[in-house]
């Protein structure tokens, strides 16, 4: 008996959302989508009971916006756990040791079951640790003593009350995909990032630097920043450029002209309907085909190699060529090296934002293992992406033969019409997953609005501008039934 026969009975009794019978109306798609929003925003905003917020760390400051989570809140661990158990699935599958046919409607609803389970598995292992070691998440002393449960039934509560919040938001991801419009994954990512960005504009509160870049540009001009250099000398410009936020704002617009742009460099190959004279079509072969969600993989493993590293370092006694841990961030060793370049102040030692320990050729190994973990693992990712959501040539080959297409000059062969794709579909997918890779990198190291990580801004942008495009086509196709029909999406 296969694994298959034996996990049957538990996969596919996992709890779902009911797939629609039928067209949803793209006017109720809106109502889903707004509504999970805004659980979203509410479940964000609330705090997590008997925890002491005042002795926690954020373990994942660096990757709050990304993990689309809250710290202190019942959504703490964010989209971790979804993103965790989806890189796990995805390099079983691209090893073929799953042995499952997401085309049989069996094979799929196990694949949908197994990817349920991993998620609450990540869960566990992400939470437990989270709440149970270290100072992470401490228990209130004050709730134990009133409670008579001591810190260890407040830290059985803290447990319970995330791991609520990531098997709920693993719900609200499906309700998205299923009765939404575009990925629950990518909406909450940019919602959370689209907080910072608002913040990083308009934020008045405090005093320069450490406000919006609008109320700072506003000090600047009455007068109310003292010690301010020449601005024609080059502590001047230096000032005006990391203080005043001008590098953060061009380096905001930089990806977002290189992301639109690329998002509208493709290849597109010519399609006709074999049976509908005049029938014409195109096929896009975008320079980023994968889309840059591959890139939430990379980060999330990045993510999770630094969450070993601080748990190892409060719970044992690292060597140093392992990791050197100053307030809970690796100033050394091998973890150092791994950790992702986040800001302008982690790589500028010029500027004194480093510690002084850390030699300046430390810094560029480290810049150099970032670059090259992120660029090669955005393009394999984006390779296991394209392969396991009916992407690559075989797959797309076959939607494009079911629904009577072919390509004008070839003979109607399914072979034929994949043998075309192969020439495109897989570079493409390697140079778009390498250059979001490098992307992501640069605009983390020049810095932007808000303190967004590059990633972060990278996906918002590309997840809103593919969230325009499905909002156009659904539009499109309420208007038009027959292309519905056409495309598979009828009743």
């Amino acid at each position: 008996m296969g694994w298959k026969e034996t996990a049957a009975p538990v996969l596919t009794r996992m709890p779902a959302v009911q797939r629609p019978e039928g067209h949803v109306p793209f006017r109720r798609k809106m109502y889903w989508t707004a509504g999970v929003l805004v659980l979203y925003f509410f479940l964000t905003n609330v705090t997590l009971w008997g925890l002491d917020t005042g002795a926690s760390q954020d373990l994942f400051a660096q990757f709050r916006s990304l993990l689309a989570g809250g710290q202190g809140t019942v959504l703490q661990l964010g989209i971790g756990p979804i993103v965790t158990g989806s890189i796990v699935l995805q390099l079983l599958g691209g090893a073929n040791l799953l042995g499952l046919d997401t085309n049989d409607p069996r094979d799929q609803a196990l694949y949908q079951g197994l990817q349920k389970l991993l998620v609450i598995v990540m869960v566990f292992l992400t939470g437990i640790p989270m709440v149970f070691f270290g100072n992470f998440l401490q228990p209130s002393a004050a709730v134990a003593q009133s409670l008579g449960i001591g810190s260890l039934g407040v830290q059985v509560l803290l447990f319970a009350q995330i791991a609520a919040g990531g098997i709920l938001l693993l719900f609200m991801d499906e309700v998205i995909s299923k009765w939404g419009v575009g990925s629950g994954i990518g909406l909450f990512i940019v919602a959370g990032v689209s907080q910072s960005l608002v913040g990083g504009f308009i934020f008045w509160e405090g005093q320069f630097p450490n406000q919006g870049l609008l109320p700072n540009w506003v000090d600047l001009a009455l007068g109310n920043v003292s010690n301010i250099p020449p601005m024609l000398s080059v502590d001047g410009l230096s000032f005006l450029l990391i203080q005043g936020g001008i590098l953060g704002l061009f380096t905001t617009l930089l990806i977002y002209v290189t992301v639109v742009y690329a998002e509208s460099v493709r290849v597109e190959i010519p399609l006709s309907h074999a049976r509908v004279k005049g029938a014409r079509g195109r096929f896009p072969v975008k320079l980023i085909y994968a889309s840059v969600l591959p890139m939430i993989l990379v980060r999330a493993l990045q993510a999770n190699i630094q969450f070993i590293g601080q748990i190892l370092n409060s719970t044992t006694n690292l060597p140093s060529w392992l990791g050197v841990y100053s307030d809970g961030t690796a100033i050394g060793g091998l973890f150092y090296y791994l950790s992702p370049v986040y800001n302008r102040e982690s790589w500028m030692w010029w500027l004194g934002g480093t510690p002084a320990t850390i030699e300046p050729w430390q810094i560029m190994v480290r810049i150099g293992v970032d670059l090259t973990f992120m660029i090669v693992g955005g393009a394999i990712f984006a390779i296991f992406w394209v392969e396991t959501t009916d992407m690559g040539p075989e797959a797309t080959a076959k939607q494009i033969q079911n629904s009577g297409m072919q390509i004008p000059g070839f003979r109607k062969n399914l072979g034929v019409i994949e043998k075309v794709l192969e020439r495109y579909i897989p570079q493409v997918t390697v140079l778009g997953g390498a250059l979001v890779g490098l992307l992501a990198v640069m605009a983390n190291m020049l810095g932007t609005i808000g303190n967004v990580t590059g990633t972060g801004l990278l996906l918002t942008i590309s997840i809103t501008y593919k969230l325009y495009e499905e909002i156009a086509e659904e539009q499109m196709m309420e208007m038009h039934p027959m292309m519905r029909d056409m495309f598979g999406g009828g009743d």
